[in-house]
């Protein structure tokens, strides 16, 4: 009896320490902010109606995720993800056909690298982000986010993506299937991304080329970087969007879609697609005490048509002030502005708009 009970517990013990070799993480970002919008008319005939309203979402989408992480010996682990974006305003899903905005699985080797498998980011969403962010802070504005406007929907079906790092380096790829018994393309991309990071710089450059519903392309590159010092972060970037012509021109007739209503054509209303687009950027951040940020970025966007009178060009910027109430929660106030000319104009038919906000963001 007694070898009996030593046995269930040396059982017990090591099933113990089995299980404590995996771990599920719940994580997430509950943001709310009231805003104030100019020229925000829902028509041409009302477009120079301003629109208040709260935002589910102002500095950061809100969202709720898992993280599973099993180490499997030898530097080998299992990892995986689901992330649910959100309104916190509604509570309702970011999107209808969207509601798991990541779903991956995936292994990670200390020696070969990582390898995952579904709906996750994309390489130039993960150049922007990792490398050379908006804001040191939160990457980017949820609300005026020109720079993710550059990046393909940031997110991709299908795909399967390899990472490795070694040193300061560090180099991605991604392939995405077009699942198409016809043949045709439809959703499949590929690409890779090349990093840099040593002491206080990094910089990437990405690839990346996809298909629309009928095989046409949208090839996609980027080049940034940053430079920190202190409290001091600066960051520089390049973004360009080259399309193939008849190209889905719904897809392609807005260059900031997220900016409450899109960016559209001023002429040639039929027929609004670009043939190349290009956005620079750049920006700074400065950390005035451990508490109180102050950032600053400015966008210079530039559009050639494929129809004659098709050129336009965007200017865009926006200020922020954040306050860290504590080690998760923070304050912020936010202002933003942007002007079209050009065969730019917004889908209501205004050319400038200005948008006021303050909100409060809890990180868990």
């Amino acid at each position: 009896m007694k070898k009996f009970c030593l046995a269930v517990s040396i059982l017990a013990a090591s099933t113990s320490a089995a299980w404590a070799q995996s771990s599920v993480t719940i994580y997430g970002i509950l943001d709310g902010a009231v805003r104030y919008t100019t020229n925000a008319g829902g028509t041409a005939a009302s477009k120079s109606a301003s629109l208040s309203q709260m935002v589910g979402g102002g500095m950061s989408q809100s969202r709720l995720g898992v993280n599973v992480t099993e180490d499997m010996g030898d530097g080998l682990k299992a990892i995986a993800n689901l992330e649910h974006r959100l309104q916190l305003d509604t509570g309702t899903a970011s999107s209808g056909t969207d509601f798991w905005r990541q779903a991956w699985v995936g292994v990670q080797s200390n020696s070969f690298g990582r390898i995952t498998l579904g709906r996750q980011y994309n390489l130039l969403f993960d150049a922007a982000t990792s490398t050379y962010a908006s804001f040191k802070y939160s990457p980017y504005i949820e609300v005026f986010k020109p720079e993710i406007g550059m990046a393909l929907t940031a997110r991709q079906n299908n795909m399967i993506k390899y990472l490795v790092e070694s040193g300061g380096l560090r180099f991605e790829a991604q392939v995405s299937a077009g699942e198409n018994s016809a043949d045709v393309g439809q959703g499949r991309s590929m690409g890779g991304l090349a990093r840099y990071a040593v002491g206080n710089f990094a910089g990437a450059y990405v690839w990346l080329r996809s298909e629309d519903s009928a095989g046409k392309k949208v090839t996609a590159q980027t080049l940034g970087g940053s430079w920190t010092d202190g409290p001091l972060y600066v960051n520089v970037a390049w973004a360009q969007n080259k399309f193939e012509a008849g190209y889905n021109a719904t897809a392609n007739a807005t260059l900031l879609a997220s900016v409450i209503t899109p960016i559209a054509s001023r002429f040639a209303i039929a027929s609004p697609a670009a043939s190349v687009r290009d956005l620079y950027s750049a920006g700074v951040t400065y950390q005035l005490t451990p508490q109180f940020n102050l950032g600053a970025q400015y966008w210079k966007g530039k559009q050639k048509g494929l129809v004659i009178g098709g050129n336009g060009v965007l200017d865009a910027m926006a200020v922020v002030a954040d306050y860290a109430l504590s080690k998760r929660t923070d304050a912020y106030v936010e202002f933003d502005n942007l002007k079209t000319k050009g065969n730019l104009m917004l889908a209501n038919g205004a050319y400038s708009r200005t948008g006021y906000m303050a909100g409060i963001r809890h990180r868990f």
